[in-house]
């Protein structure tokens, strides 16, 4: 008997299937982003494509960018394909009237290059006033990818943002040389006139580091916003960011940052874990309603799902619990698995969404694990 079923016993754990396709490949909610209101009503956004078995991601073209919505706190969900969402060839364009970020159905999904649906080396965004039952946009990020600081980087960011007030947000990102291999670095930047215009902040993970620094995707129920960052009563800051060595034999694993200003000023805090080889996992982070921090990621050489909580803002980080470890690799060995994202529902328990594979659900399809956290 594996460490899952047993743990599974113990802490009522239930998983559960977000949504498969018979003849497809369904893929990363980290990239595309989760959206929560009163832990009870969720969206989850994924990649639909084509199924085949081969080297690498078992997807192939064309790509849909898709949505799942639950309005039990999880336990069931519908999948739709939104229009005007994201998709290849859109071009972005000035936003004219200022978003209400505090608005009670608000949502930001924002777009870089490289990712399915964007060529556009300074990025985009997306937005919906009605909990992302229709969408406006894409629209662009100005002038930003001009500054000085980040003049001549491409954009790579996914959704990770905090609403500050009705026109103000930090929105942290990450940009990188193009031609110079994966070495993005985090940053971050604020609008104040409800995203007609964004200033560069601050480095979060500064170019001079020697690893990659990309990914800060993860929620702040606090704010019900999709967000890598969860900000503190007391103002604090606490990133989770994807890390990964630089060359051939390649080790990856989970950083913390803080900042007590802001934004202004980051300083890293420790190691939350490995996420393995195959070029790792990116982490999802939230904040329970009783203070602590739940970070979840996935291990590629371990082929699980983990997570880790702290009790001091990200100081320091207890040992892992293994959510799922029944993933079935295809004939290629590939462990093409992970990329979560992490809420806490209005019952108190935690749910985490991801994208898997089992003996018996051998596509790869949207998947949800649902425990009770431990006191």
């Amino acid at each position: 008997m594996n460490f899952l079923k047993r743990f599974a016993g113990e802490n009522g754990m239930k998983h559960v299937i977000v949504y498969e396709h018979p003849d497809g490949f369904c893929g990363w909610p980290a990239n595309n982003g989760i959206w929560v209101w009163e832990g009870k009503e969720v969206l989850v956004g994924f990649t639909l494509g084509g199924f085949e078995e081969k080297p690498g991601h078992n997807i192939t073209e064309p790509y849909r960018s898709m949505l799942a919505r639950s309005t039990d706190q999880g336990d069931t969900w519908k999948a739709f394909q939104p229009e005007n969402f994201v998709r290849p060839g859109v071009t972005a364009t000035a936003l004219t009237e200022p978003l209400d970020f505090t608005a009670s159905g608000f949502a930001m999904r924002v777009v870089g290059i490289g990712y399915h649906g964007s060529n556009e080396p300074s990025g985009m965004f997306f937005a919906s006033n009605d909990r992302g039952a229709t969408w406006q946009g894409p629209y662009s990020f100005g002038d930003l990818m001009q500054h000085e600081e980040l003049a001549g980087l491409s954009f790579t960011s996914r959704t990770d943002y905090i609403v500050e007030g009705p026109r103000e947000m930090l929105v942290l990102m990450s940009a990188r040389k193009e031609g110079g291999g994966m070495v993005d670095r985090v940053f971050c930047a604020r609008t104040t006139d409800g995203g007609l215009t964004f200033r560069f902040v601050s480095w979060v993970v500064p170019p001079s580091d020697p690893y990659r620094a990309v990914m800060p995707a993860t929620v702040s129920l606090a704010a019900s916003r999709v967000s890598a960052t969860v900000r503190f009563a007391s103002g604090r800051l606490v990133a989770a960011v994807r890390r990964r060595e630089i060359g051939v034999d390649r080790s990856c694993w989970i950083d913390a940052y803080a900042s007590t200003d802001g934004g202004a000023t980051w300083k890293w805090l420790v190691k939350i874990g490995d996420t393995g080889g195959h070029n790792g996992n990116p982490p999802a982070l939230t904040k329970l309603r009783d203070g602590r921090l739940c970070c979840v990621f996935g291990n590629r050489d371990q082929a699980v799902m983990l997570a880790k909580f702290s009790e001091d803002e990200g100081r320091t980080w207890r040992k892992e619990t293994v959510l799922r470890d029944d993933f079935q690799r295809d004939r290629h060995n590939d462990p093409d698995m992970g990329y979560p994202r992490v809420f806490q529902r209005a019952d108190g328990k935690l749910m985490a969404v991801y994208y898997w594979a089992t003996k018996d659900h051998f596509h790869h399809h949207i998947a949800g694990t649902i425990w009770e956290p431990e006191d």
